[in-house]
């Protein structure tokens, strides 16, 4: 029989074909929920929630920046007014997206609502696939930006009912908002069995729910009207139970409409494909159960229709495993909407080709060809020999022996390498906890499927890859002997990401059999036969693998192996017909090992595609993998054992040896106008620029609707440079402030005379300046204009100067120094003169400040220099004398944290160096929150809420590395004491501050109490401070204690909105910090009192950090790092990576230590385990596990 006639390929094609006429389910919606990084809408009845917008919705002809999500089943394009105005009044005054509209409540804690944001490609092209299907006419479209509601298990709101909640009914639907440049798009998705209710209690009444669309109202003239309206329900309740039950987009419960255009817009358009696909007879389901006979498991074959191809019973011979076979697969539940061509022509679709492929139109449809040198689907292709990468998640859950509780996975990393030259491939999945660890090294198949897509391949034959691309599903049976234990694996391949790794999401669930921890696992080789049809690939073997025991014992166990292969090929031309129907996979040199110390599972093995029968043996190095070529290379086999090596593209070499293409570097035009390429291992890839978005084609960068920032054009109407400050929003949009020491609106701003307030000490006198002021003691006190003594607190020079003074001799005039030694001279108030001379060697210098000579100013006999003055302008608000800019050593640099990866900007004295700005860590699939710098080992360490964990890299090279991966919930700030060498770290879930050596030792909680949303970390090594920042919406709060917990204060907790950011500053002691909600950045000097604010208008800031005078923060708005000059209150720079996205953490990293010692420092301080610095000495401390390392604390310590 012709393979391609197979009976149980089309059994099971016609299975998946029928599939889409059964009602969405839950599963099926777009993903919601806390694992998607969704948003939750607080909890209660009419809550509304504002969600600024990346990129606009179009909603009927206007254009909308912001969206409000309500609790009541719907979307607004303003803050909607009170639900009595509109529950029985449709429709509103305002705009909505009504996905199912009534009186709902979420307040009995069972019902949430989700919502995000979402411009992952995954997310994209499923919203795409839904909106063409819907219109089967028009062109095909392809969305740049999604948002994502989920209202999931709402109840209608009864404030009379009491009892039970779990008992109400309730409600699951889904509204996505699907845009591009020119139009918006809604996608309901209603799930079966989702509409439990389909009218909610209003006063005395009942109100039928609303699912619709309605404008608002519309301004005119003299008088406003209510806009256009459109329903999709009716006041039949009958009609909002169809919405589950009936279509527009040809899936059942499914809903697309077209809701907004630019620049012209008529009317909402619905969905074209009303009909459902029909429904497959009864008894057409696979009814079959397995016969046991003789020891071997048989199916009994389908029954079919008359003119159906006759499908032949497979038989499955579980007990021998040198005879691989094939057997048929019966599950209904595979997703085969992997990915689908659909008919059209190259001219409309060749964007859907990878850039390394070539478009070819048939007479019923288009494919994609992977170009020479390339391999793959035409939808993915790779070069030649490269080696490939594979990055997900691991969810599920697994049960182990006869343990009546599962070992759950929720996102474990799973990493998997292969060197495609000799097809040897490396799996790790981390995070494995001990109890599971051990029991799972038998499953080396985990990761082995990517051994097969990327297997050595023999002359003939294709590895997967070669055959259906990155895109497919993956589910494997196993059955363990002789237990029976049952454990199915389901993976989910989705293409892959911005850096050409595959990605996968994989899914456990079952029961495994127990593997005691320190047993070791040896797999023997093993082969497996794919059986390969239109969309359909199968195979199964068995399994044979020893376990060593702790004590020495042996023993040999199997398990049956069976999995299915499901993807969506091209169907035109030619695509298939030199695939071969049967291919056998040849797998040896089996790795497994479980690490207990890191908590990782590592599998590793040799992975060969040929002919099923064996065939001739090959003796070239090309197919045996014995070659030498680079692991960039890849083999040419020549005549018998003759071959060759060969760079592959994007490396040059001589093949044994290949080195990386810079293309962006050799072909700076490669990219094209208005783009910016991005140098990539093997490859680049090209971004548009800020203002410029991908055409159709997915290369051309086209201009948008390129906003004007009127502040950076100097065309604003903004008071003078001097007195005011213009701050870009976004948009076309700026708004003026006032300089501090002004008042006013900011375009028209006066002098302030501070000295009205008494803002300085009743022991000074206060003179007003332009834009400040300045305080000076009276004669005869001391001190800074803010606070005058009488009494004999010294300067720096005073104490200086008495302290030499203090041990010279006594002479008949008093006392005396002894001849030859310099003595400091002091001015009326305590400072250095800046002219110091030395009468005994008859020279003189300048000095600083603090003191310090003036390298080049010694002048010689008979001559003095030129010393200015240590005054200057003084400062905007604080009278505190301007700092002089030192020059910086080379090497100081700024962390900042994006998207997944770490950057830096090198500094030049206080300016950011942008054009040498790079990427230091890719960390892809990371949220990376904190960042904080070692300057002792130039380690950088970062807290990651999607593992969650705290880990580190070296400055200097080196891989990342985990510190702490258990018992974190939610960590965000990070701080580091680099002369105690120790880490302290937030966490908003947890409501906590732990400290920990550096290497993840000693933890230890020092606070827990009276925290709400702690994010902001930041040390004061030298004087043993800690400080940081609770952004609680009801009571925000800055903090201040000691090193170990004790002496907690409250900084500040007035006026302030959601102070993200926290810095301090050791040369000046100024803590700092920016505040989201009040838009202001503002500093003092920690138990001084005098709170000053540095500037206004900032946007969204979320990491801050500083260095001398300069404070630079993270914008999450303007995606951007920004500097401010603190003394001058002024921005004085912006910083735009090439990514834009939103910048979370910075921290600067020095070239050298910050000078300074606390008592920690030397030795730890004497203790044996935790030392934490206080401003007078130190703590020591117990970690949490003191029992288990031999700590006893005692009272002060231990």
């Amino acid at each position: 029989m012709d393979w391609e006639k197979q009976g149980w390929f089309v059994c099971a094609c016609f299975l998946g074909f029928v599939t889409p006429a059964h009602s969405i389910t839950r599963e099926e919606f777009f993903p919601f929920g806390t694992s998607a990084r969704d948003q939750l809408l607080e909890p209660g009845n009419d809550r509304t929630e504002e969600l600024p917008l990346d990129k606009p919705v179009l909603f009927y002809d206007g254009t909308f920046n912001n969206i409000f999500i309500n609790t009541n089943g719907f979307v607004a394009t303003t803050e909607p007014t009170s639900e009595s105005t509109y529950l029985d009044q449709m429709p509103p005054k305002f705009g909505m997206i009504a996905a199912l509209q009534g009186d709902l409540d979420t307040s009995d804690g069972v019902g949430k609502v989700f919502f995000r944001q979402d411009s992952r490609p995954v997310v994209l092209r499923q919203a795409a696939e839904y909106i063409n299907r819907a219109f089967p006419e028009d062109d095909e479209v392809d969305p740049t930006h999604a948002v994502v509601i989920t209202w999931v298990d709402v109840a209608p709101h009864q404030p009379q009912t009491r009892g039970d909640g779990a008992h109400k009914k309730r409600n699951t639907f889904q509204l996505v908002i699907a845009s591009l440049e020119t139009a918006s798009y809604a996608i309901l998705l209603y799930e079966r069995n989702g509409i439990q209710f389909s009218s909610t209690p209003v006063g005395d009444s009942t109100v039928v729910m609303h699912a619709g669309f309605s404008k608002g109202l519309v301004r005119g003239f003299i008088f406003s009207s209510q806009g256009q309206y459109y329903r999709i329900s009716t006041d039949d309740e009958a009609s909002v139970r169809a919405l589950a039950e009936e279509t527009n987009s040809g899936l059942r419960g499914v809903w697309v409409y077209e809701i907004g255009t630019s620049p012209y817009f008529s009317n909402v358009a619905p969905g074209e494909v009303p009909d459902l696909p029909t429904e497959a007879p009864a008894q057409s389901t696979d009814k079959r159960r397995p016969e046991y006979t003789d020891g071997q498991v048989k199916y009994s074959p389908y029954e079919l229709d008359p003119g159906q191809v006759e499908i032949s019973p497979i038989q499955y011979q579980p007990h021998q495993p040198d005879n691989p076979e094939v057997v048929v697969v019966d599950d209904t539940d595979l997703n085969v909407d992997v990915f689908s061509y659909n008919l059209g022509t190259c001219t409309n679709n060749r964007n859907k080709c990878s850039q390394f492929a070539d478009c070819r139109d048939y007479s019923s449809g288009y494919c994609c060809h992977c170009r020479p040198g390339y391999y793959g689907n035409g939808i993915q292709c790779v070069a030649d020999g490269k080696p490939q990468r594979m990055n997900g998640k691991v969810h599920g859950k697994v049960f182990v022996g006869n343990s009546p509780s599962p070992v759950e996975f929720s996102s474990n990393d799973l990493h998997s390498y292969v060197v495609v030259n000799d097809g040897r491939s490396y799996i790790a999945i981390s995070d494995i906890p001990t109890n599971v660890g051990p029991s799972l090294a038998p499953l080396a198949a985990l990761g082995g499927v990517i051994g097969w897509a990327f297997a050595l391949e023999q002359p003939g034959y294709k590895n997967g890859f070669s055959i259906i691309g990155g895109e497919f599903t993956r589910q494997a049976e196993v059955t363990f002997m002789p237990g029976n234990e049952k454990l199915t694996i389901r993976q989910e391949f989705k293409g892959t990401d911005e850096l050409d790794h595959l990605v996968v999401s994989t899914t456990l669930d079952g029961r495994v059999p127990e593997v005691p921890l320190g047993s070791t696992v040896q797999i023997g080789p093993y082969s497996e036969v794919y059986q390969y049809n239109n969309n359909l690939i199968t195979s199964s073997s068995t399994r044979v693998y020893v376990v060593s025991m702790p004590d020495g014992a042996t023993e040999t166990r199997t398990y049956q192996w069976r999995q299915t292969i499901i993807f969506q090929g091209c169907q035109h031309g030619e695509a298939l017909s030199d695939v071969k129907p049967s291919q056998m996979l040849n797998v040896d040199q089996v790795f497994a090992m479980y690490d207990s110390n890191n908590q990782l599972i590592r599998f590793a093995m040799s992975n060969k595609i040929g002919d099923v029968n064996g065939g001739q043996n090959e003796e070239n190095p090309c197919f045996t993998g014995r070659h030498g070529c680079d692991t960039n290379a890849v083999c040419r086999p020549g005549q018998r054992t003759q071959f060759t090596c060969q760079c592959v593209a994007g490396f040059n070499g001589d093949g044994r040896i290949c080195h990386d293409i810079d293309e962006c570097r050799e072909e700076p035009d490669i990219c094209g106008p208005n783009s910016v390429c991005d140098n990539q291992p093997g490859t680049f890839h090209c971004e548009c620029k800020d203002g410029y978005q991908f055409g159709s084609d997915r290369r051309t960068c086209i201009e948008t609707d390129r906003p004007v920032d009127y502040c950076e054009e100097g065309t604003h109407d903004c008071d003078i440079p001097e007195r005011a400050q213009c701050s870009y929003t976004g948009g076309s949009s700026y708004i003026c402030s006032c300089l501090p020491g002004f008042i006013g609106d900011g375009r028209n701003c006066q002098d302030v005379d501070e000295c009205q307030q008494g803002r300085c000490h009743p022991d000074a006198e206060c003179i007003n300046t332009q834009g400040s002021f300045i305080c000076r003691c009276r004669p005869g006190y001391r001190g800074d204009g803010f606070y005058c003594t009488s009494g004999r607190i010294k300067t720096r020079c005073e104490t200086h100067r008495d302290g030499l003074l203090g041990v010279t001799e006594f002479g008949p005039r008093g006392p005396r120094p002894p001849v030859g030694h310099y003595i400091p001279t002091c001015d009326e108030n305590g400072e250095y003169e800046p002219m110091q001379c030395h009468a005994s060697i008859g020279q003189c210098w300048c000095v600083d400040r603090n003191g310090e000579e003036i390298p080049g100013t010694r002048s010689g006999l008979g001559s003095s220099p030129m010393c200015l003055d240590h005054g200057g302008v003084p400062p905007p608000v604080r009278p505190t004398p301007r700092p002089d800019v030192e020059v910086l050593p080379p090497g100081t640099h700024l962390l900042f944290a994006q998207s997944g990866r770490i950057e830096h900007v090198p500094l030049e004295g206080y300016d950011m160096k942008k054009k040498d700005a790079k990427s230091l860590l890719h960390l892809p699939e990371k949220v990376i929150i904190g960042v904080a710098y070692d300057c002792v080992e130039k380690m950088v360490y970062w807290t990651d809420i999607t593992s969650p964990s705290i880990s580190k890299a070296s400055l200097q090279g080196g891989e990342p590395t985990a510190v702490i991966r258990s018992d974190l919930r939610s960590p965000e700030g990070i701080a580091i004491d680099h002369l105690g060498r120790t880490m302290f770290w937030t966490d908003s879930v947890k409501d906590s501050i732990e400290v920990a050596s550096l290497d993840g030792s000693q933890r230890r909680v020092i606070i827990n109490t009276d925290l709400v949303n702690p994010r902001a970390i930041i040390t004061d090594p030298v004087n043993g401070n800690l400080y940081w920042a609770d952004w609680n919406r009801e009571a925000p709060k800055i903090e201040t204690s000691y090193m170990d917990g004790s002496n907690r204060q409250v900084l500040v907790k007035d006026d302030l909105g959601l102070p993200n950011a926290l810095t301090f500053d050791s040369q000046s002691a100024l803590l700092c910090w920016a505040d989201a909600g009040t838009h202001k950045m503002e500093c003092l000097h920690p138990g001084w009192g005098d709170r000053r604010k540095v500037l206004e208008g900032v946007l969204y800031p979320f990491g801050i950090t500083s260095f001398g005078r300069k404070i630079y923060y993270t914008d999450w708005k303007r995606e951007a790092v920004v500097a401010v000059d603190r003394d001058a209150g002024r921005e004085s720079d912006e910083f735009q990576p090439q990514k834009r996205t939103k910048l979370y953490g910075i921290a600067t990293a020095y070239s050298q230590c910050p000078s300074g010692q606390n008592y920690c420092s030397v030795n730890n301080g004497g203790c044996t385990h935790l030392c934490l610095a206080t401003p007078n000495g130190r703590s020591c401390k117990c970690p949490d596990n003191a029992g288990e390392v031999g700590c006893v604390e005692r009272e002060g310590g231990y």
